[in-house]
């Protein structure tokens, strides 16, 4: 069961839509970009309270509850001169001392990287209070009210530029060594990183001024190969099943198409197409061509592991694929093409036509592994958020990765007033969702199983 628990931010059809929303990689900050007319990023932060009714608890594992307070905003006059389309958390360690890293990006066709900044002698950092007491509301969550803090911003200090136009998603790779940016351009932007809490990371203070944005950024390959708009961008594990690199990069595109990239000797290259006839199951009627997606594909999602992803496309459809290394290739697919004779091969293994009642597919979204349950989230134009569920399959033999069945187990009907633009699972706690659509609305869901 799916249910609202809070509203960050209250839906309001005359004003700007919420484009993209982004956890923290510790689940105590939360960043959403709005688009125009008033285009900006809200940062909401996480702490811990107690309530009236467990103030006085002090057994081991007492729960508390968490307040998401609004502690940044920040104005399309502080960088950006077009409306922000995407925001990403860097997944530096914000544990060990690192602020956090906050990448947005525009259809200026600019990135900005922003530093938190915070004024502890104006006002005590309220990931502590401790001693607070609020009335229990929605299931342990609470909301502050939207008065922004005075005594914290976000600062930008560096800015990369490329693109000729658009930028439409954002991705870190795991480690934050690396970010992609896409767009309308058709390309695909790889930066390598040097962030404070990464291997080689500057210290945060040189960070600071034009002159030594450099130092922390640089332009690693710029990716050319799709035919039209390139929609999103997600990284995931190599497996060793492509070139020397331990990562690839899965880009989605208004083509109808999926490529895997890969790196070898520190150049980047197409590895696969998706989408063709050679990469798609035989359940897929023969009336659609063969073709996986036939309209845009609008998102990817990357399964925690990284040897599945899950695609959604403007047609409707929702499809899951899955990596075969290159000894399963060669045994199971002997007659398909690669690049190289060492290859591994994304096969589509499943496709549900109508995820979304024939509606597009924007967002899709994986349960990280310690929640424990494996759902996959989903968010389209039929204003609804789905929750997906994998069926065991007895007696399959551990066949059942190659023909995946899942099936549809809770849905917010008009989750919101509008296109639902993006649905993410809290990186921690899997029970918590965050959804932002077209009405402006920010909200927070409560996942029970």
């Amino acid at each position: 069961m799916i249910e609202a628990i809070s509203t960050l931010a209250s839906a309001n059809l005359t004003r700007s839509p919420a484009w993209q929303a982004s956890f923290s990689i510790d689940g105590k900050y939360l960043a959403v970009c709005f688009g125009n007319p008033n285009t900006h990023v809200k940062i909401w932060q996480c702490c811990k309270t107690q309530t009236s009714d467990n103030v006085n608890n002090k057994t081991p594992g007492a729960v508390e509850d968490e307040e998401w307070k609004l502690i940044a905003t920040i104005q399309d006059d502080a960088g950006h001169t077009r409306s922000i389309r995407s925001v990403a958390f860097a997944p530096t360690s914000i544990s060990y001392g690192v602020v956090p890293i906050l990448a947005t990006a525009s259809f200026d066709g600019k990135v900005l990287i922003w530093e938190y900044c915070h004024d502890d002698e104006e006002d005590d950092d309220i990931g502590n209070k401790d001693d607070m007491i609020q009335e229990k509301d929605n299931d342990n969550y609470t909301i502050a009210n939207n008065e922004q803090s005075t005594s914290s911003y976000f600062e930008p200090i560096a800015q990369l530029e490329g693109h000729d136009n658009e930028i439409k998603d954002l991705a870190w790779n795991a480690t934050g060594s690396l970010l992609a940016s896409c767009g309308r351009d058709k390309t695909i932007w790889i930066w390598e990183c040097f962030l404070p809490g990464t291997i080689g990371g500057v210290e945060s203070s040189n960070m600071e001024g034009g002159d030594d944005d450099g130092e922390a950024f640089e332009c690693l390959a710029v990716l050319q190969g799709h035919d039209g708009d390139v929609k999103s961008i997600a990284f995931g594990p190599s497996h060793n099943q492509w070139g020397e690199g331990e990562e690839i990069l899965v880009s989605a595109s208004y083509d109808n198409t999926i490529k895997v990239w890969a790196e070898e000797a520190g150049d980047w290259y197409c590895a696969m197409t998706l989408g063709e006839d050679s990469h798609v199951p035989q359940s897929i009627p023969a009336s659609s061509g063969g073709i996986v997606h036939m309209s845009t594909v609008w998102c990817v999602g990357v399964a925690p592991g990284g040897v599945r992803f899950f695609s959604g496309s403007d047609d409707g459809s929702m499809a899951i694929w899955k990596l075969y290394t290159a000894t399963e290739r060669k045994k199971l697919f002997p007659n398909e093409q690669v690049v190289s004779s060492t290859d591994g091969l994304w096969k589509c293994v499943g496709r549900l036509p109508d995820a979304h009642s024939s509606y597009a597919v924007f967002s899709i979204d994986c349960a990280p592994t310690r929640a424990g349950h494996g759902r996959i989230a989903s968010a389209g134009g039929d204003n609804s958020i789905n929750i997906y569920r994998e069926e065991s399959l007895s007696g399959s033999g551990g066949g059942a990765s190659d023909a995946p069945k899942f099936s549809l187990e809770d849905v917010a009907v008009d989750a919101h007033d509008g296109d639902v633009n993006c649905i993410k699972w809290h990186p921690r706690d899997g029970r918590c969702l965050v959804s932002c659509g077209d009405d402006g609305a920010v909200k927070l869901w409560r996942y029970i199983r």
